[in-house]
C-alpha cells in the first residue's frame, strides 16, 4: 500500500485491479455496437485490452493512459450515438486502473462511468430505451463484488449531473452504497 497522506484514502494494487476489472466488464459488453459501426477502428478494443491486462495481474503503465485517450478520441469521431458511448465506457474501462486515493467525489467516475457509459450505448441502440439502462444498472449493482462496494464507499457521492450518464452513475453509485 503507498503512504498516506492528508486527504488520502488507503488503495491497494489489488483493489485497483478489481475496479479496473469491473469496468472491463462493462465496456466489453458494448464494444460491438462501437465495432460494427467502425470496425477498421481498433482504439476501444485496444482500451479494453489493456484494462483487462491491468485487471488480470499486468503492470499498470502508459498503456491505459495512452489507449483510454486514444478510446476517447475514438469517441469523438463515432457516427452515432451508441458507439459513441461505447467507445467511452472502453476508455474510462483503461482510465480505472489510475483511480486516484484522493477523497474526492469526482473519483468516483473512475469506478463507475464506464458501466454508465454502457447503460447509455444499450439504451441508445435499442432505440433511446431509458429502461434498459436502468436494467443494466441494476444488473451492475448486483455484479458488484463487495470489495469493489467498499473501495467506492470510502470515496464521497459522486456528483450530481445533468446528462444521462451522469444521471445513470449517481443512480449506480446510490444503489451500491445502500447495498
Amino acid at each position: 500500500m503507498a503512504r498516506i497522506g492528508p486527504g488520502d484514502l488507503p488503495l491497494t494494487l489489488e483493489e485497483l485491479r478489481v475496479v479496473a476489472r469491473y469496468a472491463a466488464e462493462s465496456a466489453q459488453d458494448v464494444l460491438p455496437l462501437f465495432e460494427a459501426e467502425h470496425p477498421d477502428d481498433g482504439r476501444p478494443r485496444a482500451a479494453t485490452q489493456a484494462a483487462w491486462a491491468f485487471a488480470t495481474g499486468a503492470e499498470r503503465s502508459m498503456r491505459q493512459r495512452v489507449t483510454a485517450l486514444d478510446a476517447h478520441r475514438a469517441a469523438k469521431a463515432a457516427t452515432t450515438g451508441a458507439a459513441r458511448h461505447a467507445a467511452h465506457a472502453a476508455g474510462d474501462a483503461a482510465a480505472a486502473a489510475y483511480l486516484h486515493p484522493i477523497a474526492q467525489a469526482t473519483q468516483v467516475g473512475h469506478i463507475l462511468r464506464a458501466a454508465a457509459h454502457a447503460a447509455r450505448a444499450a439504451e441508445l441502440a435499442a432505440d433511446d430505451a431509458p429502461r434498459l439502462g436502468d436494467r443494466r444498472i441494476e444488473r451492475d449493482r448486483l455484479r458488484a463484488s463487495p470489495v469493489l462496494v467498499e473501495v467506492l464507499r470510502r470515496y464521497p457521492p459522486a456528483p450530481d449531473g445533468t446528462g444521462r450518464v451522469a444521471r445513470l452513475m449517481a443512480a449506480l453509485d446510490t444503489s451500491l452504497r445502500r447495498a
